[in-house]
Formats: C-alpha cells, structure tokens, sequence
C-alpha cells in the first residue's frame, strides 16, 4: 500500500437547513488501501460519501485528487475523475433489465442511436458472473433484495474507478455472497484501486481492512491502523461511550406467560412455503433464522396478509382470523416491519409524523373527519422520542433523515397502531451498534408488556442474544426449532443448510438420511 494520498478531504461542512451534518471533516485514501469509514447512523459517513460521488455539494472545504482541488459537481463529474460509489440504498431502475442497469452510466454516454442489445447483454453477464448466476436478461424489479445489491455492485464494477466507495455492501448479502465481494475487492486493491468500505459489522472490518477512520456527530474523531486497535476501541470512538450491554437481559422463563398469542397451523401458499406450523407466546421474543431466499420473509407475508395463502390457518388468542390483506392484519392486531426500508418501510417524500400516524389515523382524526395536526404532531414526538429519532421536528421528511433513524421512524409507525404481535424483518440492517442496542432494548421493553415479537435476522449473534427461541427455515419448511439452551450459531447453520450431525461426530446432508 503506497502512503501517497490519491485522495484528501480537508474541512468539509455541510448544512441541511438547521441541521449541521458535516463539521469540518478531514479524510485521506491511500492508492490501494481499503479503508473503512465507520459512525453511528447520523455521523455524517452516506453525506460525506455523496459529496465524493457528486450527490451533494459541500457548503465549505475542499476535495483534492493527486494533490490538486477538484470541483464534483454531479454524479458524472465523479465517476469521470475515477470515482465510483456502492449505494446502500438500491439506486437502480427497477422497470430495466439487469444488463440496461449494470451499463446505464455507459449507455448515457453513447452517441449511437442504435443498441447492440446481445453484445451489451453478453458484456453484462460476464461482470455479472463474478457475483452470482443472474440472469442479466430478467427485470431488477423481479429481484430479491439480495439479488438488487449484486446487480448494484457489479454496475459499480464496470466503471473504470480509481476510488470505489462502498456503502455497507453485505447488508443483503449471504456469506457466500460476501465471501466473494471480498475476494473482488482484494483484487480491486491489489491493482492499485483504493476502496472506502462503510460499514457497522467488525468483523469485516478487520478482516478486510487497512485503516479505519471515526467519525461521531459530523465531526472527525481518529484514523488508525486497523492492527493497532480493537473492534471494542472502535465501537469506543463511534459511540463516545461504553456500550456494556448490546442484548438486554432475557425474561427468566419461568416469568414468562405460557399464554399463546398467535398459532400457525399448516400455513402454505403452494409455491414458496408449506406446512409452517409454531406458536408465539405472550412476550415472547422468537426468532426465524435460515439462508436468504429460504422462505422466511414470504412466511411472515402470508400471516400478515401481503401474500396469498393456499392453506392453513392463523389463529389470535386461538380466535382464527381471515386474513385477507395488510389492513385486516392490523385490524386484528398483527403488525410487520418489511426488510425493504426505502420500498415498503416508510415514505421518504411524507413527514416524519405523517409516516409514524399512517396506519392509525383514527388516532389523529377530528370530528369532521379531517387529520388533527396537533394530535398527529403529538403522536409522532412521543414515539420519536420513545425510539431516540435524531430530527429537529417531526415536520421533516423523512428522507432527510440518515438510514438508522429513517429504520426507527418505520419501527415507530407499526408501534403506533399498537399491535398484539410484532413481525420484524431484519429490523437493524444496516444500523450501528448504538442504535441496535436500543432497538433491543425496546424490543425486550416491548414483550416483557405483552407483546409477542417475530424477528427474522440473518445476523446469527442477534438471533442468540436477543430471541428466547429459534425456528429456523430451510426450503419453505421449518427444519427445526431451537430452545434456549440448544441455541448456538452452529445448530442455526446445520438446520439452515440442511446438515445432521450422527452419533459418531461425522457430518451428512440431510437428503442423505430421508435416502
């Protein structure tokens, strides 16, 4: 790794109305470094990465490539002085074709009237080989989110970058998946391209990366080689305090209620999943684990009403419950937190208190049938409150928010309608460890009242230290369940792909005993 700066960042400042997301930043990339850029949600990392890519303008400071100032007035100015940036948010056209996304920056470019669709579709399917099996042909908006993420790395992968910016990349990724992304970034480094990775998991981080720079509340805290500190060092500088506890203690079982809140009976739709059948207590936290694309999101679908079920039944309080679509879900008492934040987890064009009273707006409705502004404002300051929304006023949109406090804001609007039971898909994707661990708290606050609470996580750690049991899914089929006491990553993973272990130690595919 060459010591040269290709890149610097001196001073920078940016303003969002009354709101300071940036104060004086300092930054500077190495050629062939990966460097980490860690904060909690709302230090200003996303901010700063769009300056880089041209998606915001500065208010003061300046950016420097091989020593000289550089003007990054729009997205195409970046990426023609070689900067490239991985969003964290999918930013591709959804009614396109995988091949029309991954070579749109040089498709904009072309003078050509006419399009070479089998040359660019041939192009495509090569880079995006080195990711996955994807077909190029298919629309993005047919894609799973995972899939989404794939595509969005290998556009970026097509641009010729000398810095190439990732934006949590592995938020939607299986460890597969990931396993290979490192294995392209590595080789990325290796032919001088300097990488700025973000990113809230540690462990990537110092498997991955050189340096790692903080910063905390828009401010610049440290730079420091990466075999010089510790991840707890880390987590120290972000936070600007201890975090002791990331997974509130867990309720005692025997202070548990063995009331079951909600069943699943032989729960199908004939096509994704089928014969799903547990139960949720009362205050209960229980978690569904299992790999990516195994049937857990379309699972927790089918009880809520967003997708046709074929069979079975799902019965509250052992009351069945025709559920037809969302609204009779939350009618009955069910609520669901999607793992698609920005598609289906809040609008980003509404306000803050508009996102948080959209399912309850009888709450917030006044004789005439017209929405109480003081009420609706209420609401929301109490709940912004409750979840720890960094906002000036609830009359934001929330697209001004960063991507954690936009996640509790979602978090807020399936509370408000005070649910029985809680669904929750990948409810800290993407967030730091602060915001996580009072996300979990709340959780816990919320069971230990009552409520029955479903988390699906593809985070083994969050599914041990947070839920008081594991389903996990395998092929649209529940593959096991797991106790307190029996839970541990490696019996997650054995029934997520399918492995048992004999009496003698040896490992077999679970196809080789139904032989």
């Amino acid at each position: 790794m060459s010591q040269e700066p290709v890149l610097s960042i001196r001073d920078i400042t940016k303003h969002f109305g009354a709101v300071k997301a940036l104060t004086n930043v300092d930054f500077a990339l190495a050629k062939g470094e990966i460097h980490a850029l860690c904060g909690e949600n709302g230090a200003g990392k996303s901010t700063l990465m769009n300056i880089l890519a041209g998606v915001l303008q500065p208010d003061d400071g300046e950016i420097l490539l091989d020593g000289k100032p550089q003007k990054i007035s729009s997205p195409s100015v970046a990426q023609s002085l070689g900067i490239g940036l991985v969003h964290q948010e999918i930013a591709l056209c959804p009614d396109a074709s995988v091949a029309e996304n991954i070579f749109m920056a040089t498709t904009s470019r072309r003078r050509s009237f006419l399009m070479n669709y089998r040359k660019l579709e041939r192009d495509a399917q090569k880079v995006m080989n080195r990711l996955a099996s994807i077909d190029v042909r298919q629309k993005v908006g047919d894609l799973t989110i995972s899939s989404q993420q794939l595509v969005e790395i290998a556009k970026a992968l097509t641009l010729d970058c000398r810095v190439l910016i990732f934006d949590e990349p592995t938020a939607a990724l299986t460890e597969a998946e990931t396993r290979i992304l490192f294995e392209i970034i590595r080789e990325l480094k290796a032919h001088g391209i300097s990488i700025i990775y973000i990113s809230h998991r540690m462990a990537e981080i110092f498997s991955l990366c050189d340096r790692v720079t903080v910063l905390r509340d828009g401010r610049y805290v440290s730079t420091e080689n990466i075999a010089d500190v510790t991840p707890d060092d880390v987590v120290r500088r972000m936070v600007g305090r201890e975090i002791t506890q990331l997974y509130p203690p867990k309720q005692e079982k025997a202070a548990r209620s063995d009331e079951t809140i909600l069943s699943v009976r032989n729960l199908g739709d004939r096509n994704r999943f089928g014969n799903v059948s547990f139960d949720l207590a009362k205050g209960e936290i229980l978690g569904i684990g299992g790999l990516i694309g195994s049937g857990r999101t379309e699972i927790a679908e089918g009880i809520c009403g967003l997708r046709t079920i074929a069979e079975g039944e799902v019965r509250l309080h052992n009351q069945p419950q025709s559920i037809r679509n969302y609204a009779d879900a939350v009618k009955a008492g069910i609520a669901y937190l999607s793992e698609d934040r920005k598609g289906s987890g809040v609008f980003l064009d509404l306000s803050i208190a508009q996102n948080i009273s959209v399912l309850n707006l009888k709450a917030v409705t006044g004789h005439l049938g017209l929405i109480d502004a003081k009420a609706e404002g209420q609401l929301a300051r109490d709940f912004a409150q409750r979840l720890g929304v960094r906002m000036s006023h609830v009359d934001m949109p929330v697209s001004s928010l960063s991507g954690g406090n936009q996640q509790k804001v979602a978090i807020a609007k399936q509370l408000a309608v005070q649910p029985k039971v809680i669904l929750m898909d990948e409810p800290t994707r993407g967030i730091d460890v602060g915001a996580k661990s009072e996300i979990h708290l709340l959780l816990r606050e919320l069971a230990r009242s009552g409520i029955g609470i479903i988390v699906i996580s593809s985070e083994l750690p969050e599914l041990l230290g947070l839920c008081d049991r594991v389903l996990v899914i395998r092929e649209g089929a529940v593959a096991g369940e797991l106790g307190s006491e029996e839970m541990s990553e490696e019996a997650i993973i054995r029934l997520a792909s399918g492995l048992k272990q004999t009496q003698d130690g040896q490992t077999t595919h679970a196809s080789e005993h139904a032989a």
